[in-house]
C-alpha cells in the first residue's frame, strides 16, 4: 500500500471511531522502515509513562543504586488510588520492588508506580529519559499529584467521584490531565524509539531489558493493540487511560519475522468508562501500520 493509501485507511479508522489519533510504527529489522501519522506531535502519555519509569528503575539497579529484591511495605492509608494492584488492598503488604514493577506494568498499578517513582526520583527519571534520546518526553510528577489536581478541578472529594464526572457524557469538564503541559507527555516517535531500545538491549543491561519485555508480554489488557493480531502473533504492550484518552504502545512479535514497535494515542469526542469502538480502532490502525512493515528474518 502507498503512504497516501495508508494515510486514508488510518484517517477513516479514527474518524469512524469518533476520536482524534496519533500513530507511529517502527520495524526493528536492521534496515526496517517506519510509518507515522501525526507522529511527532506531543501527546498525553497517561500510564504509558510507566514503561520509561521501569527502564529508569532498571538502569538505577544496573548502576548498583538500588536492589530490585529490596522489600517495600505498602500503607493502605497513603497508597495512591487506583482500580488494581496494591491500590485496592485493605491491609499492609510487604513485597519487592521487582514485584511492584510487575504489578505496575501488567495491571497498571498506580500505587506501585508512585512507590517506584519515589524510589527512582523525578530527577533520575528525567536524566534517563534524556540519555535515551527521548527528546519529546517529560514526566514531572506521579499519579497521586495528578489525581489531587483532578479532584480539585472536578469539585469532588474522592478520585472515584472525579472519574465518574469525567465518564459522564452529559458533563463537559476540561481538566489539566488532558493537557500536555500539565501531564506526562511525549510523542509516538519517542515511544517507538524507547521500545526499539528495550528490544535491542540498549535501554539498560541485557537482563534488565529482558525484565521489561517480560512484564509487557504479561499485560492483562488485550482489547486494544492485541485485538488486531491473532495467534501466533504476540503483543507485548503497555496501555494508558484517563477520561477521553486511551493509548497503547507495544511490540508485535511474529515467529520468523522481525518485531515491529507501534504506538497509538487517541482522544475521544465523548466520554465513557468503556469505549470498545475506540479500543478496536487502536487495534485496527496498529494492524494497518504493522502489516506494511513486516519483514522475514
Amino acid at each position: 500500500m502507498t503512504a497516501d493509501g495508508l494515510d486514508r485507511v488510518v484517517t477513516d479508522i479514527f474518524t469512524d471511531a469518533g476520536c482524534a489519533g496519533w500513530l507511529h510504527a517502527r520495524s526493528l529489522a536492521p534496515d526496517g522502515g517506519s510509518y507515522g501519522w501525526r507522529a511527532t506531535e506531543p501527546v498525553v502519555l497517561a500510564s504509558v509513562y510507566k514503561t520509561a519509569l521501569l527502564v529508569s528503575l532498571c538502569r538505577l539497579a544496573d548502576d548498583g543504586g538500588i536492589d530490585l529484591a529490596q522489600s517495600v511495605t505498602t500503607d493502605p492509608q497513603s497508597v495512591t488510588s487506583g482500580p488494581t494492584g496494591v491500590s485496592i488492598l485493605p491491609d499492609p503488604t510487604t513485597t519487592s520492588l521487582r514485584n511492584l514493577a510487575f504489578s505496575m506494568m501488567t495491571v497498571s498499578d498506580n500505587g506501585a508506580a508512585d512507590i517506584i517513582l519515589n524510589a527512582v526520583g523525578v530527577d533520575r527519571l528525567a536524566a534517563d529519559i534524556k540519555a535515551l534520546g527521548l527528546d519529546d518526553t517529560r514526566v514531572v510528577e506521579g499519579v497521586s499529584e495528578q489525581y489531587r489536581r483532578l479532584r480539585a478541578e472536578t469539585g469532588t472529594t474522592t478520585t472515584e467521584e472525579a472519574f465518574a464526572v469525567l465518564a459522564d457524557p452529559d458533563t463537559d469538564v476540561q481538566v489539566s490531565a488532558y493537557g500536555v503541559a500539565y501531564s506526562a507527555a511525549g510523542s509516538p516517535v519517542d515511544c517507538t524509539r524507547l521500545l526499539a531500545q528495550i528490544w535491542n538491549d540498549t535501554a539498560a543491561s541485557n537482563e534488565s531489558c529482558a525484565l521489561v519485555r517480560e512484564t509487557m508480554r504479561r499485560q492483562v489488557v488485550r482489547s486494544r493493540i492485541a485485538s488486531g493480531f491473532p495467534a501466533p502473533m504476540r503483543v507485548a504492550g503497555k496501555t494508558g487511560t484517563i477520561g477521553v484518552i486511551r493509548n497503547e504502545i507495544a511490540v508485535v512479535e511474529t515467529p520468523g519475522e522481525y518485531p515491529v514497535a507501534v504506538a497509538v494515542f487517541t482522544m475521544s469526542a465523548r466520554a465513557g468508562v468503556e469505549l470498545p469502538v475506540v479500543d478496536r480502532a487502536i487495534g485496527d490502525v496498529a494492524r494497518a501500520a504493522v502489516t506494511e512493515l513486516r519483514q522475514p528474518c
